[in-house]
């Protein structure tokens, strides 16, 4: 049976730059294509982790060699990774649709996602972005009043504040053209950051995590299932130890008491844990996967992935 699906994809996966993005693109489109072909109608969104920290970076160096230039803002740094990003991927989904003689509209809407002002996330910085760093460079970063932590055992990144998202802005932009049969790109590094004055929506210094704006937008489009990927085929309790056990399904109540015993990494799977609750939650009809890229289409046909539902 067709599903209403979002799929959300992890900036990691997208290379470390360009050239590569363009490679992973193309193998990101044929797992989408899969689920496009099967008669599902489908809403992408992405990470930018690794982007979102270079083009900051990158605009930040410069800055310094011509003060004429604007300071960068970090929500103008997501809005910039979620343009090149979903350039990248609608383009190379649109060519793998056609490909297989679909001739389905593809379109990436930048996306603003609200969050609350008082939210404590802006004082406890704790969602990486850029590239990964040996200790000796975080140490330099450290010196100059950069967050930096070391990441699930890959390294030093740079860290900042990830708050919840509330809302997304431009939902009804996405009903619509959902409803009228495009595939959709949005929330682009979890959405650009932004709180509500009077009317207007003001760009705020965050990144919000993907996983958790997919979950949001999900729940908004009253979605049948979320499939959060991953770079594990299904979750694991005990993972990399002897006892290690991989989970095909569970409910919330037994993911909420894995969360309690400490299972799931932060930064990496707990994250996309709490998310796959959040929208199982929301939905007591629809459910969330967690899976690989490569058996996304196995697993929303029940033969792979963790799921995880009410």
């Amino acid at each position: 049976m067709a599903k209403k699906i979002v799929i959300a994809l992890g900036g990691n996966a997208l290379g470390n730059n360009l050239q590569e993005q363009r490679k992973a693109v193309k193998i990101t489109a044929k797992a989408i294509a899969d689920l496009v072909q099967e008669g599902h109608t489908v809403v992408v969104s992405h990470g930018n982790g690794p982007q979102v920290g270079l083009i900051h970076l990158a605009m930040s160096e410069y800055h310094k060699i011509d003060k004429k230039t604007s300071e960068p803002e970090l929500a103008v740094s997501v809005a910039m990774s979620q343009g090149y990003i979903g350039n990248d991927l609608e383009a190379a989904l649109r060519e793998e649709l056609l490909n297989r003689g679909i001739n389905k509209p593809v379109a990436t809407l930048i996306t603003q996602v609200v969050v609350d002002s008082k939210d404590p996330a802006f004082s406890k910085p704790t969602k990486p972005i850029g590239s990964f760093m040996t200790k000796e460079e975080a140490d330099m970063l450290i010196e100059r009043g950069e967050n930096v932590v070391e990441d699930a055992g890959r390294g030093y990144r740079r860290v900042v504040a990830s708050p919840k998202p509330i809302d997304i802005a431009e939902i009804e932009s996405v009903r619509a053209l959902t409803d009228a049969g495009q595939v959709v790109i949005t929330c682009g590094g979890g959405g650009i950051p932004v709180i509500k004055r009077n009317n207007y929506l003001c760009g705020v210094p965050a990144v919000i995590d993907k996983d958790f704006a997919s979950a949001k937008l999900a729940q908004l489009l009253h979605a049948d299932c979320l499939i959060i990927l991953t770079a594990v085929e299904k979750v694991a309790i005990n993972f990399n130890k002897p006892d290690q056990k991989w989970l095909s399904e569970i409910s919330v109540a037994e993911a909420k008491k894995y969360i309690g015993e400490g299972h799931f990494a932060p930064g990496s799977m707990l994250p996309k844990v709490q998310a796959a609750i959040q929208f199982a939650e929301s939905n007591k009809n629809g459910y969330a996967l967690i899976t690989l890229l490569e058996k996304a289409k196995d697993a929303i046909n029940g033969k792979s992935g963790t799921i995880i539902k009410a």
